[in-house]
């Protein structure tokens, strides 16, 4: 399937589009289909679109992009828009080092404008002799080729590594000879939510799916994901299943090793909240596998195994803000566990532990969506120092049992990531990496993190980012972003696309609602399900604390969410399309009466449950759903549906049912627009090229939508 985002003559303005009344949207392929599930009778009259091979389906997606690219071309300032995205994306971005098998240090930069960045390998961290290792870049003309993972052989001989392309999902497994470069025979095909786990240096383990046998490579549901073992210098044909679950087509098996070579490890996930554990010594092939935990409803992350083999493993099990315990799998029992790292005692959330040389760890917490780092000792958890950040931000770790001390990344929404080295033993860090972006000066903004109390009563984090001379005048542009599900953390972090927004004297707030893991498990666990709305509850009520503030007024917000977001976006401007002028639903989840029929899409039945299970749950979907209860009569936000044609995880089928309901109905005369991409996936691995390109329509459209001009065509 090949769409193309097409520059069309120019048929009006934009302003002058709107200035003459609604657009004229091209006709959607529809076929009146109309099903009951669950007692819940559904309308689904544009279920042709979910052919994305189809001519009609092709038809339509050509006619929305000349329309959405005559829209967004005209506007006058986008090529000032342009220009500024690019001189803030154009400063080097420097990644964690992290010492490999061959005793080498590698690390990933990219100088400026590159699509992809660069692995080099230094014989110390980012050290003068560093020599390019693996150039994404030149695996593709247009950088739509990605560098999705490395792994290296215990003995350093080998080195495997993962690609994405276009976006997708799917992974590609090569090999290489790690001295000199040379790519060995061995190729994997339509491995799956993967990395490579090394065996010695024989071969790895991997999970994957069978071929798509209809054609349907990026919309067909995945079933039946089986962990293999690949020797090297043998056909993929060849592969050896070592563990699958012909019961349950559904669930996900990852596996891993332990670093000390002690430990296959297989993970299940997919039906709950969290996964199933089941460990074997690495050694004996034909060892039958030690449960750890048989359920899905706890985390069960294996981080690494303590000096004796014994592993070291992030649970949430009796411990809804998360503990570290230490297992022994020949007594796996939970009351052998032994806890390291209880719950922590400042109401924060575990998020991880790495081991830094013998007898140190580095602790991870997540407290009021900010991390904190600790140092600790292996043996006890006894806690031996903090690790003093710059401000509120999000660090990452790099560090390792096979050599002391330890690197982390520290970011935050005006602070570019940058390295520092920590000392274990005294827990000081030193800068090794500064990043600086040109024109850019943190101390022109202000960072607060405010709390405000959601429709329920619930007290709810945000963060809201501004320049320090903006004034609650009301005359404020605000930017709201969310998320809210699947247990993950908003944490402050930096983009430079968004710092074109905040030195135009734009409010950026990023709130941390419920379904999140901002607060642990029972936090994430009051966003999902029968209380979905909860989390658009605490969307809504961080717009009208903008509001109520005199930060800023509806006429001039923006709502933005991605994913689980964009399905956030959808069913909160169906609920309150008066409290935002303008909406970003980016590759959102809009049908869900029928998401878990595509790809991966019964993932996420642990946040939503599905109209299947019950009458109660179906009617509750419904009663949600983006693309059902979307409100003719009623002036809505400008709309801009963004989508692309390798998302293979929220399939395009959504978005384009989506923006062909809302183009149906009565909603006002602002824009609804859709922007469908071409060789682009959910959003991992996207080339710079192609991020520059979908941000200066995205700001184009909202500035236009504002009526306002950017400082960057003043």
């Amino acid at each position: 399937m090949k769409y193309s985002l097409i520059t069309a003559a120019t048929m009006c303005s934009s302003i002058a589009a709107a200035a003459a009344g609604p657009l004229s949207y091209p006709a959607a392929p529809q076929d009146g289909t109309t099903y009951s599930v669950s007692g819940v009778e559904v309308s689904d009259i544009y279920r042709p679109l979910e052919n994305d091979t189809a001519a009609a389906t092709l038809a339509w997606v050509e006619a929305e992009n000349a329309l959405t690219r005559s829209v967004l071309d005209a506007v006058p300032f986008r090529d000032a828009i342009r220009r500024r995205l690019t001189a803030l994306m154009d400063y080097e971005k420097t990644g964690l080092p992290w010492r490999e098998h061959d005793g080498k240090y590698y690390f990933y930069v990219n100088d400026g404008l590159r699509n992809q960045a660069v692995l080099y390998r230094a014989s110390e961290p980012y050290g003068k002799d560093a020599e390019v290792f693996i150039d994404p870049n030149a695996l593709s003309d247009d950088g739509t080729v990605a560098l999705t993972g490395v792994y290296m052989s215990p003995d350093g001989r080998y080195t495997a590594y993962t690609v994405s392309r276009s976006g997708s999902d799917w992974t590609e497994i090569y090999v290489m000879d790690t001295a000199t470069g040379r790519l060995l025979d061995d190729h994997i095909e339509w491995a799956k939510f993967t990395g490579a786990a090394w065996h010695g240096s024989d071969g790895f383990y991997y999970s994957a799916y069978d071929r798509p046998s209809d054609g349907r490579d990026f919309s067909a549901a995945n079933e039946y994901h089986r962990v293999y073992f690949h020797r090297l210098g043998t056909p993929q044909s060849r592969d050896k299943v070592v563990y699958e679950n012909r019961n349950q087509p559904l669930y996900f098996h990852s596996v891993a090793t332990t670093d000390d070579q002690r430990w296959l490890m297989v993970m299940g996930g997919g039906q709950g909240f969290g996964n199933s554990l089941y460990v074997r010594p690495l050694a004996d092939a034909d060892a039958p596998w030690i449960t750890i935990e048989p359920s899905m409803d706890y985390t069960m992350e294996p981080l690494d195994t303590d000096p004796e083999g014994r592993l070291l493993v992030l649970t949430s099990q009796g411990a809804p803000r998360n503990r570290l315990v230490r297992i022994d799998p020949f007594a796996a029992e939970r009351a052998d566990w032994t806890t390291i790292l209880p719950e922590d005692s400042r109401g924060g959330v575990l998020t991880g532990a790495q081991r830094s040389g013998a007898d140190r760890l580095i602790a991870s917490y997540d407290r009021d969506a900010s991390t904190h780092l600790s140092i600790h000792a292996v043996a006890d958890g006894r806690h031996l120092s903090d690790v003093a950040l710059p401000t509120l931000g999000t660090a990452s770790v790099s560090a390792s049992s096979r050599e002391p001390g330890a690197h982390y990344s520290f970011t935050s929404f005006t602070y570019p990531s940058s390295i520092y080295s920590l000392d274990t033993a005294t827990g000081k860090s030193t800068p090794v990496r500064e990043t600086r972006v040109e024109g850019l000066n943190p101390a022109d903004y202000v960072t607060e993190q405010v709390f405000y109390t959601s429709k329920d009563g619930t007290r709810v984090p945000m963060f809201v980012v501004r320049r320090k001379d903006l004034r609650p005048d009301g005359t404020n542009p605000t930017y709201l972003y969310g998320y809210g599900g699947f247990n993950i953390t908003l944490r402050p972090s930096f983009s430079p696309s968004r710092m074109l927004w905040l030195e135009d004297g734009g409010i950026y707030a990023q709130s941390g609602l419920r379904g999140g893991a901002e607060y642990g498990e029972d936090w994430h666990e009051a966003g999902t399900k029968l209380k979905k709305q909860n989390v658009f509850d605490d969307f809504i009520a961080a717009g009208e604390y903008m509001v109520d503030k005199g930060w800023t007024r509806p006429e001039l917000m923006v709502a933005e969410g991605g994913s689980n977001g964009g399905l956030l976006v959808g069913a909160v401007v169906n609920q309150r399309p008066d409290l935002f002028r303008v909406a970003i639903p980016r590759v959102g989840v809009m049908d869900m009466m029928r998401y878990h029929l595509f790809t991966i899409g019964w993932n996420w039945a642990s946040d939503y449950g599905t109209a299947d299970d019950s009458p109660a749950m179906a009617a509750y979907l419904h009663g949600y759903s983006p693309l059902h209860t979307i409100r003719s009569g009623v002036d809505y936000p400008a709309v801009l549906v963004t989508t692309a044609d390798h998302d293979d995880r929220v399939v395009p089928a959504h978005s384009f049912k989506y923006a062909a309901a809302l183009q149906a109905a009565d909603t006002g005369d602002r824009p609804k627009l859709i922007r469908i991409d071409s060789k682009a996936g959910h959003g991992a691995g996207k080339p710079v090229a192609k991020v520059i390109d979908e941000w200066t329509d995205i700001y184009s459209f909202i500035y236009d939508n504002l009526g306002r001009t950017p400082a960057a065509a003043r």
